[in-house]
């Protein structure tokens, strides 16, 4: 029986967590993509839940034809710089330049020249980011860098137990990752396709993806790239047996071009010109780094060894059989240099096979096509694809993301790693399935999508974009300035130099403009002049004078040629 006089005891009240329910919503995991979305490159996509944030990659993107000067494209992450003391880890899916090759740049950004923070990759990732970071003279031991196997469990802070699963891709050591949060499962299937005859054997491991379909996945993050396409995608092995037909049959020396980092590819290459009797030499440094590495780590296997291009060079042309770069028709490629006849030690001849295994990334179609008109004009026989089954996508077709989007049933679907278009036919595709998602949203870099439960929304935005890389420099070329590149490279620049004494002097000098005569020119420099001793005379300022030459100059250019040429006048005081 209570004593009378004894007062109940109250119950001390807990203070309600961030995101809770006693604040206004549910518990919430949020995922901000900062790159990789509505896009091919940069990716990088942010996951966290209350104050515990794991990454996962960290790419690039390339320059596109509007892009003068430019070397690389690397997100922006003020995000992760703003909240750095919340990251528990940082994951790596695969080894490819979208996925890692941002780092040297984004590591520093984010935590200085070092930092104990776990990155987590596999033998083969590791190995390549330890490269890329000595070459941009970083040290690799200055950060935490943590091996485990494609099929590993890392625990990410508190609140994220990541279990990773192989998928076939095209390069070696690929996962995908099954999120476990406090509030349900995210599948992401990282880059894929679903290849039944790998070149290393290594198929992938969707058990894992089954299983947490059966345990209910809340959330699918799935790679868009192929969306549109039909069917599944070609196997390596198909591939590898029809480089073997033309290399078999190809009367001469072989050129073979394809992504340097692409070590299945290579290896099918290696194996057909071992069969065929042919010594096979690398040029180019991209070419010559990826498989150096994969060499020492055993991705990649030669009875013989690999040959510089001196070393073949005096062997009968049947014997010959040379891996280079330019895939792409980079201008400073090796191959285009071959194609333009500006290779400082071979040439391309007639009889000569080349075979270019890949296909062009959206925006690099004519520098492609121009390289094969030449290199036909030269009189090379020219593979590629589709005439030639020579290149085979990595990522996965629409019966293939079928099958994912069945293994997993989802409750709510983000399609991810392609422009709008592939992540909308995505949708879909999705949406065309028996059990479609409930919700599936078209992700935006920047982006704040909030995942509870029961709901899945954008919920904010976050700083996001680009920066661009010229030479030794980050972020400082802006909008801006590039305007001005493609300004000057359309109409040109004419320079026109004032000496403000009392003799004041013009020179004109004009750089991709028109072939300015004498008469055109001259009357430039007289407009000028007139323009500077009229300043001198009144005594105006510089910038006065400065501008009372650039006006009427611009003027008489425009009505003289019907072109806007940049008009950079200096005036400089005697």
């Amino acid at each position: 029986m209570e004593h009378p006089e004894r007062k109940p005891r109250r119950r001390r009240k807990r203070r309600p967590q961030e995101g809770s329910p006693a604040h206004g919503g549910q518990e919430a995991v949020e995922i901000i993509p900062l790159g990789g979305m509505g896009e091919i490159g940069k990716n990088i996509t942010a996951f966290r839940y209350r104050d515990e944030i794991f990454v996962l990659d960290g790419g690039l993107a390339f320059p596109d034809e509007g892009m003068p000067g430019v070397d690389l494209l690397i997100p922006r992450v003020d995000f992760l710089v703003e909240h750095r003391h919340q990251i528990k880890a940082w994951v790596l899916t695969h080894g490819h330049e979208d996925h890692i090759g941002g780092l040297p740049f984004l590591l520093p950004m984010v935590f200085g020249k070092e930092s104990p923070v776990p990155i987590y990759g596999a033998r083969l990732t590791l190995g390549l980011l330890r490269g890329k970071l000595e070459e941009f003279g970083l040290r690799p031991g200055a950060f935490n860098l943590k091996e485990i196997s494609p099929d590993d469990r890392i625990q990410a802070g508190r609140y994220f137990t990541l279990d990773l699963f192989r998928m076939t891709h095209s390069i070696p050591d690929n996962s995908g990752v099954v999120i476990r949060t406090p509030i349900g499962t995210i599948v992401h299937t990282g880059d894929f396709k679903l290849d039944p005859t790998p070149i290393d054997g290594k198929v992938s491991h969707l058990a894992k993806v089954a299983q947490a379909g059966a345990e209910g996945a809340l959330l699918l993050i799935a790679d868009a790239t192929n969306a549109e396409r039909p069917g599944y995608t070609p196997s390596e092995m198909e591939i590898a047996k029809e480089l073997d037909r033309v290399i078999g049959r190809a009367p001469g020396r072989v050129f073979v071009t394809t992504f340097a980092s692409h070590i299945h590819r290579i290896q099918s290459v290696i194996w057909a010109a071992e069969k065929y009797g042919r010594k096979v030499a690398m040029e180019g440094r991209s070419m010559l780094k990826f498989s150096r590495i994969a060499l020492e780590l055993g991705y990649l296997k030669v009875k013989d060894r690999l040959y510089t291009l001196e070393e073949v060079m005096d062997l009968p042309d049947h014997q010959v059989l040379i891996l280079a770069t330019g895939s792409q028709g980079q201008p400073m490629s090796v191959l285009h240099r071959l194609a333009f006849e500006g290779h400082a030690k071979m040439a391309i001849k007639p009889g000569d096979t080349v075979i270019l295994s890949s296909s062009p990334i959206p925006g690099n179609e004519e520098a492609v096509n121009r390289v094969i008109n030449r290199l036909y004009a030269l009189g090379a026989y020219v593979l590629y694809p589709p005439t030639y089954r020579v290149h085979a996508s990595g990522h996965a077709s629409q019966e293939e993301l079928k099958l994912i989007l069945n293994l997993t049933t989802p409750k709510f679907f983000l399609p991810w790693h392609g422009e709008v278009r592939h992540q909308v036919n995505f949708k879909w595709l999705a949406e065309s399935m028996s059990r479609p998602p409930e919700k599936t949203l078209i992700g935006e870099n920047g982006a704040v999508y909030r995942l509870t439960r029961e709901t899945f929304e954008k919920a904010g935005e976050v700083p996001h974009g680009v920066l661009y890389v010229d030479g030794l420099g980050v972020g400082d070329i802006t909008e801006e300035i590039l305007a001005d590149r493609r300004h000057m490279a359309e109409e040109g620049l004419v320079v026109i130099t004032a000496l403000a004494d009392e003799e004041p002097v013009v020179e004109v000098v004009s750089r991709g403009f028109v072939k300015a005569g004498e008469r055109l020119l001259g009357e430039v420099k007289r407009m000028a002049l007139e323009a500077l001793k009229n300043g001198v005379r009144e005594k105006k300022p510089l910038e006065r004078i400065r501008d009372d030459i650039y006006y009427p100059v611009k003027k008489f250019l425009k009505k003289a040629t019907g072109r806007d040429p940049v008009i950079l006048p200096v005036v400089i005081e005697g």
